[in-house]
């Protein structure tokens, strides 16, 4: 076996791990799409089982653009859940309500004066 023999079989292997990859893409996208019904699902499995490469062209071709609108939609969910989850663990600001309360609970445990406790108020409603 010689160097381009080598070549040649690396590129089918590269060729068939990407058609592999671009199925699998097919299927989550297939059961991930709320917008078919059971049947349009079954339908497309069918079609891709029977005949997968002219059944994978198709559906990149008549459904490729919704699907990547989908992945993003998908993406900016994810992102949307994480950002809500980091800022519930790390608590935020707090809100000028607490703050204010804060400030009365210090002024009535005699800590600060009347005038600081005003101008705490003023600097959490600001």
């Amino acid at each position: 076996m010689g160097f381009f023999d080598f070549l040649l079989w690396m590129l089918w292997i590269y060729l068939v791990i990407v058609c592999i990859w671009i199925f699998v893409w097919i299927f989550i996208d297939i059961f991930r799409d709320h917008t078919l019904n059971g049947w349009a699902k079954a339908l497309w499995v069918i079609f891709l089982i029977v005949l997968p490469f002219l059944g994978a062209l198709i559906y990149l071709i008549a459904r490729g653009g919704s699907m990547a609108k989908r992945q993003a939609a998908d993406a900016q969910a994810a992102a949307q859940a994480n950002a809500d989850y980091i800022r519930s663990v790390a608590g935020g600001a707090p809100s000028p309500a607490a703050e204010i309360e804060r400030a009365q609970g210090l002024l009535s445990s005699g800590a600060i004066s009347q005038t600081e406790f005003d101008a705490l108020k003023a600097k959490a409603l600001a």
